[in-house]
């Protein structure tokens, strides 16, 4: 029962937490303008750059920083340590992993913002620094490289959500026994993998349609960047 009840305290309270949308209050309090009604409609750090600059891009940013470490540091604190429940013959990392899911899916489908937020990238990353730091330095260079080559950042973002369960696997499972939930890791990891290319739905219809934004590039066809399908996102 004790455990049940710190990973149903541990999901409600991350997903209130993550439903605090970053880009949507950084907007607001800078520009006075919400940020789902600009741009691509994502509620999301690329979308801020683009519309608003380097200066809206960066707050967003730091607050996604905090908003990811926060939420797996408190988790561990108060589970781990103050409340003494482990995981899986002692894993302290799995309740690191259920906060960063609900964080994310909160961040996606913010309560406080009629479910329409952002893709995730960013709040995976942050909250995988405060995990598993190396994993997270792995789908980084991963996101770069693919960025740096193709332009795009959807291609980058997905393929390092792809990456990003599978080098959890391979690297808890030659440390299994420092990672004793490496196998629970894996699947919570590849649920928000999983999400984040969901997310990405309306940019690879574009990108197979040949009309995906590069990056650094002003939009061609602001209409059809613009598609329903990417503000119900």
């Amino acid at each position: 029962m004790k455990y049940a009840l710190c990973l149903i305290i541990t999901a409600l309270l991350s997903y209130l937490w993550g439903s605090l949308n970053s880009a949507i209050i950084t907007v607001k309090l800078l520009k006075g303008e919400d940020i789902r009604g600009k741009g691509s409609g994502n509620a999301g750090l690329t979308n801020v750059l683009r519309v608003y600059g380097k200066g809206a891009a960066l707050t967003t940013l730091i607050f996604d920083l905090i908003k990811g470490v926060a939420a797996v540091v408190a988790a561990r604190l108060i589970v781990t340590n103050l409340a003494g429940v482990t995981f899986f013959g002692g894993d302290k990392i799995f309740i690191g992993y259920i906060a960063g899911l609900f964080t994310i899916i909160g961040h996606m489908f913010p309560v406080f913002y009629g479910f329409h937020g952002g893709k995730g990238v960013l709040l995976a990353a942050t909250t995988l620094i405060a995990m598993d730091p190396l994993t997270c330095i792995v789908s980084l260079t991963v996101f770069a490289v693919l960025v740096a080559v193709t332009k795009y950042v959807s291609v980058g973002s997905i393929c390092a959500a792809i990456t990003y369960p599978v080098f959890t696997l391979i690297y808890q499972s030659i440390r299994a026994d420092a990672y004793p939930g490496h196998i629970q890791n894996f699947l919570v990891a590849a649920v928000i993998g999983g999400m984040i290319v969901y997310m990405h739905k309306p940019n690879i219809e574009r990108l197979r349609a040949g009309t995906e934004n590069k990056f650094g590039q002003k939009k061609k066809n602001p209409v059809e960047n613009d598609a329903p399908a990417d503000r119900a996102r």
